[in-house]
């Protein structure tokens, strides 16, 4: 073979020609790209049930949704995880090349399904379907040397300033603050304390749930002869730490028991970015 090129020098330069011509061209056919859908289609099905430990989370909400979720067309298999504060997880990995909106849409329709068979919190706090890779690409810590700028206040400048601005780049499938959602009240129960008062976990989340909401009062003088009307206005959601300390629990003969009385309350502080890819082209 070696002897044919050597003896036939213009054979020998045609086909070097050839392949230089076919390397031309494939230079501006062939598709480049710099991050290539090489990591099968992942759709990620997340939940929180309050007040639930992982054992709980597995058995009432993963496993509903696991049972719908199985078999989804195009799916290749599925991880699941579970933890202590009440979070639940699904990963939900597709065959190469599968469309990940269809994909996510597919998922949508069996977790609509497995709503019936979840607990009521969890159907009320809502069950999130984004398709996203399972992994976090990138980490951004955000700090300041400015001792007047704590923790709160760069959380509030990132949630206002970064985070929808990293939202909006193409190919991010979910960019959030690491550890906690928005302006999170952390409330630590004093056992002890509920103890002596006879109090449980759920009579305080009760009291929560009533007493922080938002509400419209309606208006004065709306049927009536009067002039003027007059819109009420109700104070909404509570903000910081002490409104959320004067929550009544209870209230006997002029006597009433607050949520500070049996329990601490502070705000979540946190400062770092978490962003995730989803599968798509960049």
């Amino acid at each position: 073979m070696l002897k044919t090129f050597i003896e036939r020098p213009v054979l020998s330069t045609v086909i070097s020609v050839l392949f230089v011509v076919l390397g031309i061209i494939g230079i501006f056919t062939l598709p480049i790209e710099q991050y290539p859908n090489i990591a099968p289609p992942t759709v990620k099905v997340s939940t929180n049930y309050s007040g639930a430990n992982a054992d709980a989370v597995l058995k009432s909400v993963i496993v509903p949704l696991e049972e719908q979720i199985n078999g989804v067309e195009g799916m290749t298999y599925m991880t699941s995880s579970a933890a202590n504060g009440g979070s639940a997880s699904i990963n939900v990995f597709f065959k190469q090349g599968t469309n990940p909106d269809m994909a996510a849409v597919n998922v949508q329709n069996r977790v609509s399904q497995a709503a019936a068979l979840l607990p009521s919190e969890v159907t009320r706090n809502g069950v999130t379907v984004q398709k996203q890779q399972s992994s976090t690409v990138l980490m951004i810590m955000i700090k300041s040397t400015n001792p007047d700028y704590d923790d709160k206040f760069m959380q509030n400048y990132v949630n206002i300033n970064i985070l929808p601005q990293i939202k909006r780049v193409m190919g991010v499938g979910d960019a959030s603050v690491y550890g906690a959602k928005d302006y999170t009240m952390r409330v630590w129960l004093k056992p002890d304390v509920m103890k002596s008062y006879n109090i449980t976990p759920s009579e305080v989340n009760a009291a929560l749930q009533d007493q922080n909401i938002e509400a419209a009062p309606g208006e004065l003088g709306a049927n009536s002869n009067q002039s003027f009307q007059y819109a009420l206005k109700y104070t909404g959601r509570l903000k910081n730490t002490e409104e959320f300390g004067n929550i009544i629990i209870r209230s006997k003969n002029s006597q009433v028991l607050r949520l500070k009385d049996v329990a601490t309350l502070e705000f979540l502080k946190v400062s770092v970015t978490n962003i995730k890819w989803m599968q798509a082209s960049f």
